[in-house]
């Protein structure tokens, strides 16, 4: 039997190839490819969490996977509906979520690692979302450097994943997999449907969102407008080398230089503060066009150079070719056309705008900022979430964490904090963030004082001290230290983080991941050995949620199980199917092999 490496190793160089691959359902006979899905998935918190089913990660085995694997080659793999569920959108709305069965997302799991293996070395490098090593940083920074750009076309794809239709995308995944198999495996998971208050529901179009391999079939679906971006609408629209030189720039450019050759300073530098508004290239050059395109998810911006005729030409094509191969439809209430120095485009919670002159000069009055695209903090977001510390207009404390003990609101508040600034951390605006600051710190001190019934003042007293910021300087900061016997204490920290945006900082969505490797589970699930009795036999994995639930249970007198998990800091236990169901049953008193 092949390692799972050599086998995605392989399908990664026919993807690279462009070749078409065959047979690919006998690749879900592999073994070792439901381990290697298996070890990715058992760390998410999702896996615990029950489908229509009571089936979770909690008694995974070799066993299971061999039953799965019997049932597939045989053609009987039955996909069960998905549990629907509903999280609450900005707007208002809602946004509905499928919970498969944990048998349904491990083989999802294995269907999207070979997709993955397959379709990523042919997608577009202007895509970036779900993908590993991209994310919401990298479309950023690739906007950065749009240079020039005198419109945005903002786009966005109503109801994308509820709309995707089977049968397009089934014919574009049998144009390069030709195996009849693996394609009806493929449209039976799209079928499968949904229950909704214990109600089925047929899925007549769309990919549920929550199911393991739905990005990446979104990703394959949405490949052929890309392409299409690129090889259609970039290759006419992208035209000459550079832009022609503007008259009124020149003739400015000799007046200098004449009132410099004749002694004239003041006239000189009156001439020049003129031309800091004028552009030195003909904006309005028909001979030189600029279209570039990046897409994340379903939304997608283009920068255009050229005219707003062009651009508004651009939209409408846009349109038709979503319509007619994709069957889409595009948002008419998100997808707008900006002018990019005038407007701000909105995109990834980012304002995105190209400076002019007017709006930043360089300190030694050169001209490089002039047309450069700005990444931007919006005001809303600061202001709303400033407004989520506050009662009728003042600061005030969280009633929701008077219970938790002081290590804990300190980190809270500095992990909100953190991620917010991380994120906006491209924005030339960062400091903004300098109101957000003063008024969770206020709401910090505010909930110490009102947990310990003390002052603000004493409570910064007490926990007043300094640190390094991630720029190095050193500055004040909050810090509660809770000392261990025998080990480093823990320290929560509020502050010292710095406000200068940072122009290359990439946070991905997904880390690469290396194929290949076994994990430390997946060898003690090999072993084939109970960790409490020694026992050969019916050898499962016993899951738990979190640590802490083994950590209380920590005492001298808890439970044996819970004592060896507490230990090696470890939420799987290898057990046999006897002491597992002790385990459950509260009744399992064995002493460690």
């Amino acid at each position: 039997m092949r390692t799972a490496q050599t086998v995605l190793t392989v399908i990664q160089e026919r993807g690279k190839q462009r070749k078409p691959i065959e047979r690919v359902y006998k690749l879900l006979f592999n073994r070792d490819i439901y381990l290697n899905a298996y070890a990715k998935l058992y760390p998410n918190n999702g896996a615990m969490t029950k489908g229509v089913t009571d089936e979770t990660v909690d008694g995974m085995s070799i066993q299971k996977i061999d039953k799965m694997i019997e049932l597939l080659r045989e053609e009987k793999y039955q996909w069960k509906p998905a549990r629907r569920e509903y999280i609450p959108k900005k707007n208002g709305k809602k946004r509905p979520l499928g919970i498969p069965t944990w048998g349904d997302k491990l083989l999802q799991e294995v269907m999207r690692e070979i997709l993955e293996a397959y379709y990523e070395p042919q997608f577009s490098e202007h895509s970036h979302g779900f993908r590993p090593g991209k994310g919401c940083h990298t479309a950023l920074q690739e906007i950065q450097v749009w240079k020039g750009t005198r419109w945005f076309i903002e786009g966005d794809i109503s109801k994308y994943f509820d709309t995707i239709d089977h049968a397009v995308l089934l014919k574009i995944l049998e144009k390069n997999i030709h195996d009849g198999r693996f394609i009806r495996l493929v449209s039976n998971m799209l079928k499968a449907g949904y229950l909704e208050d214990w109600k089925f529901n047929r899925t007549i179009s769309g990919t549920p969102q929550g199911g393991v391999i739905s990005p990446l079939l979104a990703n394959i679906y949405l490949n052929e407008f890309d392409q299409w971006i690129e090889k259609t609408i970039i290759a006419r629209n992208t035209r000459g080398n550079r832009q022609k030189s503007n008259p009124v720039y020149n003739r400015l450019n000799a007046e200098i230089s004449k009132a410099r050759k004749g002694g004239d300073l003041q006239t000189a530098h009156r001439l020049e503060v003129e031309r800091r508004s004028i552009p030195s290239v003909d904006a309005h050059d028909e001979n030189y066009r600029r279209c570039r395109y990046v897409r994340y998810a379903d939304d997608f911006l283009i920068g255009f150079t050229g005219s707003k005729a062009d651009a508004e030409r651009i939209k409408a094509e846009m349109h038709d070719f979503l319509k007619q191969e994709l069957n889409l439809e595009l948002s008419e209430e998100k997808t707008l056309i900006t002018n990019a120095s005038a407007q701000a485009a909105k995109f990834l919670g980012y304002e995105i705008k190209a400076q002019r002159v007017n709006d930043y000069i360089d300190p030694k009055g050169r001209r490089g900022a002039n047309g450069v695209i700005a990444l931007l903090v919006p005001a809303k977001v600061i202001e709303d979430k400033c407004n989520s510390f506050m009662r009728n207009g003042k600061v005030t404390h969280r009633n929701a964490l008077l219970n938790d003990d002081d290590f804990s609101i300190v980190q809270r508040f500095q992990q909100e904090y953190r991620g917010l600034v991380q994120y906006y951390v491209l924005a030339q605006n960062l400091s903004w963030f300098s109101k957000l600051y003063w008024v969770m710190e206020t709401a910090l001190l505010k909930t110490l004082a009102c947990k310990h019934r003390s002052s603000i003042n004493k409570q910064k007293a007490k926990y007043r001290t300094t640190t390094t910021s991630t720029s190095g300087k050193t500055v004040p900061c909050l810090q509660v230290t809770v000392p261990r016997p025998y080990k480093k204490p823990l320290v929560a920290t509020w502050g010292g983080i710095s406000l200068v945006h940072k122009r290359k900082a990439v946070i991905e969505d997904a880390p690469y991941k290396v194929y290949g490797g076994r994990t430390e589970l997946i060898k003690r699930l090999m072993a084939d050995t109970c960790e409490l009795c020694g026992s050969n036999k019916n050898i499962e994995v016993h899951h738990i949620r979190k640590l802490a639930d083994v950590k209380n249970k920590g005492l001298p007198n808890a439970p044996t199980w819970a004592q060896v998990m507490a230990a090696r800091n470890r939420k799987t236990l290898v057990v046999c199917r006897e002491c597992h169901k002790a385990i459950h049953n509260g009744t399992i008193n064995k002493p460690l092999s």
